[in-house]
């Protein structure tokens, strides 16, 4: 593995180096300017998970474990109760402290951990997007422990893919226990309403076009977008832009900060998502995702193009893959795998590490995931699942990944810097209820500086 090749010859990637690595340029920065004053101290790489070991650890006042995520939609909750379970069964008596804050793609959360990590009240670990979430915000700001001696323990450099285990390492060090693999890019339909107007799911943005105006004339309205959790139409662009840009393209946008003004590709990817919100659903800043999806399961929305966090919410409400709805990659992007992470790491300073280091286990572990992927919608980390336990779209999804050109999330964390992210979602944002297209166009653009610093 890279990352082991870096630490054995002695080498430390410059920063530079790393940012590139992650999809992005220039200097590197913590997530935001309050996270760069509050968080940014003189680097110091925090004692490895063995070494700290060897020291008698500090006794525990309360038996405890509190973990905070944003999992708080059908679905993705089930799929954290499932891992909270098998935890129980290694470490029965102890308290679980279940510290969520509802909104999709932690657009709420984030700004909680960052009060509480400035104010040195960490949870015991927090789930972070794979990728430069994690190493920008919270390991260069010197917030989370290396534990390279929990992956040779447990044997997850073997089992976890070249790839995934790149996006969570800095240094020669790992610093957080991927979970999960998600797809962004994909389309989800109701069946019925599909077969009643005699349409197949589009494969291309021509062919999303024609669908709709057939699913419109009908009334109902073809495409459900969501707002209320200020990530889902930033989704939609991202997808669209794999689509115009292709996967080799599509990730040069985050290394070469130009391509935003000077490539007329930009212009057309504004045209493609101003036209697809045409049949979408006025409404938009009420609903948050899985409101959106919903309404595809209601028949009063078609089709929803959303994470395959969409497929836990759907069967946590008792509809049938391949029966009640079905799916596709969104329009443009066949052969190509939009791909995020979520994951858990050990921050400086947990309160109950013991009991922390403990939970990291289960969220590796190949019954872990196996018990929390079926639930949250989600493929495995791990290469080596028990695929009795995926259901037909799951197995899908498993086997697009091993031959799809990937290309990382950027809102899902995985292709660029938190300051980029917040500046890109604030842009799309502002676009779903301007319409503005030059606006956009500019704000893209000065969003494109903060992957340069």
């Amino acid at each position: 593995m890279a990352s082991r090749h870096a630490e054995k010859s002695g080498k430390v990637m410059t920063r530079r180096e790393v940012l590139r690595r992650f999809g992005a340029v220039g200097l590197a920065a913590p997530a935001t300017a309050a996270l760069l004053a509050a968080c940014r101290r003189e680097e110091a790489t925090p004692t490895p998970v063995a070494q700290t070991a060897q020291t008698p650890a500090p006794v525990q006042a309360e038996n405890k474990l509190e973990i905070f995520s944003w999992w708080t939609n059908p679905g993705e909750a089930d799929g954290l109760q499932a891992l909270f379970d098998l935890f129980l069964q290694r470490r029965p008596g102890v308290e679980i402290i279940n510290a969520t804050v509802a909104g999709g793609a932690g657009t709420n959360a984030k700004a909680v951990l960052v009060t509480r990590m400035q104010a040195g009240n960490p949870p015991d670990s927090f789930q972070v997007h794979a990728g430069w979430e994690l190493i920008g915000t919270w390991v260069v700001a010197g917030k989370m422990e290396p534990i390279n001696d929990l992956f040779e323990q447990e044997g997850w450099t073997n089992v976890m893919p070249k790839t995934l285990l790149d996006q969570i390492s800095y240094q020669g060090n790992f610093y957080s226990v991927p979970v999960n693999i998600h797809r962004s890019n994909m389309l989800w339909y109701n069946k019925s309403v599909f077969e009643k107007i005699g349409v197949e799911p589009p494969k291309t943005l021509d062919d999303f076009y024609a669908v709709a105006e057939k699913i419109k004339a009908s009334g109902v309205t073809p495409l459900s977008v969501g707002g209320k959790d200020k990530f889902e139409v930033p989704h939609l662009f991202e997808d669209l832009l794999l689509a115009v840009f292709g996967p080799e393209d599509y990730a040069k946008l985050f290394t070469d900060p130009g391509m935003w003004e000077s490539d007329p590709r930009i212009d057309e990817a504004i045209d493609v998502l101003d036209r697809f919100l045409s049949y979408a659903n006025e409404d938009r800043s009420a609903l948050s995702w899985a409101d959106a999806a919903q309404r595809v399961l209601d028949g009063t929305g078609a089709m929803t193009i959303m994470g395959d966090w969409a497929h836990g919410y759907f069967i946590n409400k008792g509809a049938k893959p391949g029966e009640d709805y079905g799916w596709a990659p969104s329009p443009g992007t066949d052969g190509y795998f939009m791909w995020l992470s979520d994951s858990f790491g050990l921050p400086v300073g947990a309160p109950h590490r013991e009991n922390a280091i403990e939970w990291l286990k289960v969220c590796g572990s190949r019954e872990g995931q196996d018990a929390f992927n079926p639930k949250k919608g989600s493929i495995p980390a791990r290469t080596d699942p028990d695929l009795s336990k995926y259901d037909e779209y799951l197995k899908y999804s498993i086997d697009r990944f091993a031959k799809d050109a990937l290309a990382p999330s950027v809102v899902h964390g995985a292709a660029a810097n938190e300051a980029y992210m917040t500046e890109y979602n604030n842009a799309l944002n502002v676009f779903s209820a301007s319409r503005d297209k030059q606006q956009l166009k500019g704000m893209l653009i000065d969003a494109a500086r903060e992957l340069q610093r």
